[in-house]
């Protein structure tokens, strides 16, 4: 069975730090990571886009939106592990 955690935030990535959190993804510590995708703030001021799958990822600059949104489908999701892998 499948699950979904997502949130909204106003927590600013940069492409960095946004491509280190992903590829943590891979590691299995945090579910069955099958998708994510969103859009957040980035470190300077414009937006970052995303899209992962499992050993591989994508981040690119985008337009605007009015609050960043993350959103991870799997299973056996570790909630509590994601939102601190987030900071959110």
């Amino acid at each position: 069975m499948f699950a979904s955690w997502g949130v909204e935030t106003t927590r600013t990535f940069t492409q960095e730090k946004l491509e280190g959190v992903l590829a943590a993804l891979d590691s299995g510590r945090y579910g069955a990571v099958l998708r994510a995708k969103g859009i957040v703030p980035g470190g300077e001021g414009g937006w970052l886009h995303f899209d992962y799958v499992p050993q591989e990822h994508q981040v690119r600059t985008g337009p605007a939106d009015y609050t960043g949104r993350l959103c991870v489908i799997g299973s056996k999701l570790d909630e509590a592990g994601l939102k601190a892998l987030f900071e959110v």
